[in-house]
């Protein structure tokens, strides 16, 4: 795991001052959408079919941070749509760090060398690229060429300029085990980003392509072959040991899709933003008024093939707080990859 430590560091307290306030429900990282309109139409992905007077509308400024603030997360993903097509996703970004909020900023990359010189570089902000494979398997999810050379382009003027950069890849049927060894190693050895994430496909309701999301035990198999040879300790992969353990089918968790919720153009989305089953204004409100009991696998059958990081990464991190064993555990790959 290579999160930097001051951030390890946040969030451990943050997560030992909820244990203090004895509250069984908060937020780890929210997930912001200040707009869903996109410059591409990537087939696992359904947030262009939003209508067109939809997909006009941005977030106001104020509106963004406010519910940021309103929750009370230590992190922040910004997402969307495409955010750098967002005319004041800088100002948003700023305010947030000034805050100390560690902003992720999700892109696709096409914008991004264009729209640098309105960032800084800080401790509390990084360019979160989405990469799914390597040239020609990243363009063909994306359904266009060239892309994966403008996110590569991107990525390393971002890292010359002193961005922090980590990456989000997200794996299908249509993968193997070698073509996720390929793209990570790339990722790590070549580029250099600082941090890699990585997630299974899981069957999004108004995505495109319904044909090549990953089954339970299929996402387990691949990810217990890609792991293999040492590869988990060599990669510096955004995630908890416990939660790629999950991946690996080691263990098992419950879904906790309360502690990374999304926030749009709509409001926040019941019970997740994989799922919508109605909005509400605060998050208080989708806390206390929605029965999160009846959500996962085993519960809801939309759930059943779901290992998303979204609902169990938080579930992997909140059982590695109540564990010395895991807790040391992480701490010692932490400290391994901030030492690389």
């Amino acid at each position: 795991m290579a999160m930097p430590l001051r951030q390890t560091i946040k969030v451990a307290t943050y997560l030992a001052e909820q244990k203090i306030r004895k509250r069984d429900k908060f937020p780890l990282i929210v997930e912001l959408e200040p707009l869903f309109a996109c410059n591409l139409a990537c087939e696992g992905c359904g947030k262009i079919q939003h209508p067109a007077g939809v997909l006009k509308q941005r977030m106001p400024v104020a509106q963004a941070v406010g519910a940021v603030l309103e929750s009370g997360a230590p992190m922040v993903s910004i997402a969307g749509g495409e955010p750098l097509m967002h005319p004041q996703i800088d100002e948003i970004v700023r305010q947030l760090v000034a805050k100390k909020k560690y902003v992720f900023l999700c892109t696709n990359a096409m914008l991004l060398r264009k729209k640098m010189d309105k960032f800084t570089p800080s401790p509390y902000f990084a360019f979160a690229v989405h990469i799914d494979g390597l040239r020609e398997r990243h363009d063909e999810s994306v359904a266009k060429e060239g892309v994966f050379d403008e996110a590569v382009a991107a990525i390393k003027e971002a890292k010359k300029r002193g961005f922090r950069v980590t990456t989000n890849s997200t794996f299908f049927n249509t993968d193997t085990p070698q073509t996720i060894i390929e793209v990570l190693n790339f990722l790590n050895d070549d580029l250099h980003v600082d941090e890699m994430m990585i997630s299974p496909a899981y069957a999004y309701e108004k995505a495109p392509d319904q044909e090549h999301f990953l089954g339970v035990e299929q996402t387990r198999e691949l990810f217990k072959k890609a792991f293999s040879g040492g590869n988990r300790k060599k990669w510096r992969l955004n995630h908890s040991p416990l939660f790629l353990d999950f991946l690996e089918g080691k263990v098992d968790f419950p879904c906790t899709a309360w502690a990374i919720p999304n926030y749009s153009l709509f409001g926040w989305q019941r019970p997740c933003y994989l799922m919508s089953d109605g909005y509400v204004p605060t998050y208080r409100e989708l806390i206390e008024e929605t029965d999160w009991d009846k959500y996962g696998r085993g519960k809801d059958p939309r759930c059943a093939n779901c290992m998303a990081h979204c609902g169990y990464e938080p579930t992997a991190v909140l059982a590695t707080m109540g564990s010395l064993k895991e807790s040391l555990r992480a701490m010692r790959e932490t400290v391994s990859g901030n030492r690389e």
